[in-house]
């Protein structure tokens, strides 16, 4: 943290003590407990391509004073969107440079934490896209970094506000299908395979290929890696369970109340060094809590994926609740309760969970004004290591025993690479 940024912290956490308010460590001037719902925020975006560009989108309302990307190609769109805006390419330089209240971050998934927390440590508040993180030990510090500086945060599972998924909690949680001991995801895409070029290509003038790897390895830029094939290489993703675990596994996350596991077990073809398996199969074992029973949350995807549970057969990708009375499918738009005699007449609970403003509106809210966020990075965080930790099981190779309180593979310590990776020099966090 700067001088400049420290002291600010310092007057507002203190001013915010003693009038029992909570501050806003981004927003200026020291005098005032948080940014007036009327004022607009500075923000910086990185990464304004591809689903970036959505985000950009999303919080264009308020003053995007500037845009950094590694590809002019890929800015293009949005500096057409936001003009005014100053352009970088190096997101430590624009932080440097910035006087900003928040930054949104829509980077390959090795560059999230870098980022995010880079920021957040200068006072940021703070949008991610999912996952979080790229490492365990990263979503850890990330929800950390977040509770230390008091910043707003929000991971970018951007089902998560729609009111499909909130009916869907709603049932659950009312007790309509009984306990649940038992819950299946499953997402047909297949992020992964391939072989790592036995030779680099000339980098385009357009792009900084040294920011783009980060804290990654130094490889030589090839073209197969850009702009979307980044997430079948561990250096850089995890896959299709990086890629859309966050999204599907969110829903059982929120309707049972989970937190973290306690083994981790996987299954797929032999374990590539470079790439993720075009097909997995993960299962994870929760404890109890509270009223929530020991549960378990099975995962498949790719060329692994099983659609048909007690003989129903689903769409490529879902979600299926087992119950104690019933069971539930539910995706991002729609549900349906079995068995379908019994719930025929079935009257869904009243409402319990408000509608949501928009997931980007709730970010930009509790930026200024301090009010909760629904993914903030406490709840995204232990989503994310969850998430990453099938990968974990997956590389080293047999079923994984969890100490979440100390970020420790119990039975394997081979796996402590894979929790927390190396960084290049110069990019450390």
């Amino acid at each position: 943290m700067t001088v400049r940024n420290s002291r600010r912290h310092f007057l507002q956490t203190s001013a915010a003590i003693g009038a029992g308010l909570f501050v806003a460590p981004g927003s200026r001037g020291a005098d005032q407990a948080a940014k007036s719902p009327n004022e607009k925020l500075n923000i910086g975006v990185v990464g304004p391509g591809g689903r970036g560009y959505s985000n950009l989108q999303g919080v264009s309302g308020q003053n995007v004073v500037a845009i950094c990307d590694v590809d002019d190609r890929q800015a293009k769109q949005g500096w057409e969107l936001c003009p005014k805006a100053t352009k970088y390419r190096d997101y430590r330089r624009m932080l440097e440079k910035e006087k900003l209240d928040a930054i949104v971050v829509s980077t390959a998934d090795h560059t999230h934490a870098h980022a995010s927390i880079t920021g957040m440590r200068q006072g940021l508040h703070c949008y991610c896209e999912k996952p979080l993180t790229h490492s365990v030990w990263e979503a850890r510090l990330a929800a950390r970094t977040a509770k230390e500086y008091h910043v707003a945060t929000q991971m970018g599972t951007q089902i998560h506000a729609e009111s499909n998924y909130r009916r869907v909690v709603e049932i659950i949680q009312s007790g309509a299908i009984g306990s649940v001991t038992k819950a299946y995801v499953w997402v047909g895409k297949g992020w992964g395979g391939g072989e790592r070029p036995a030779a680099g290509e000339p980098i385009p003038k357009e792009l900084d290929w040294d920011v783009w790897l980060g804290p990654a390895p130094w490889r030589e830029y090839h073209s197969m890696y850009l702009p979307a094939n980044w997430r079948r290489w561990w250096d850089f993703g995890n896959g299709t369970l990086g890629d859309m675990g966050c999204h599907y596994m969110d829903l059982v996350f929120w309707a049972l109340g989970l937190r973290h596991p306690t083994t981790i077990a996987a299954e797929g073809p032999p374990v590539h060094p470079e790439t993720a398996p075009l097909g997995m199969k993960v299962t994870w074992e929760f404890p109890a809590a509270g009223t929530q029973p020991a549960c378990t949350l099975q995962w498949t995807d790719g060329n692994m994926l099983q659609t048909e549970y007690d003989g129903h057969k689903f769409g490529g990708a879902g979600v299926y609740f087992v119950g104690e009375k019933g069971s539930m499918f539910a995706d991002y738009g729609s549900y349906k309760l079995f068995p379908e005699d019994k719930f025929k007449d079935f009257t869904p609970p009243p409402k319990t969970i408000p509608d949501s403003i928009g997931h980007y509106a709730e970010w930009i809210k509790a930026c200024k004004e301090g009010t909760p966020t629904t993914c903030n990075f406490d709840y995204s965080g232990a989503l994310t290591e969850t998430v990453l930790l099938g990968t974990v099981a997956y590389r080293v190779g047999r079923k994984i025993e969890w100490d979440a309180s100390n970020l420790v593979v119990t039975n394997a310590p081979e796996a402590a690479e894979l929790i927390r990776r190396q960084y290049r020099n110069g990019w450390e966090l």
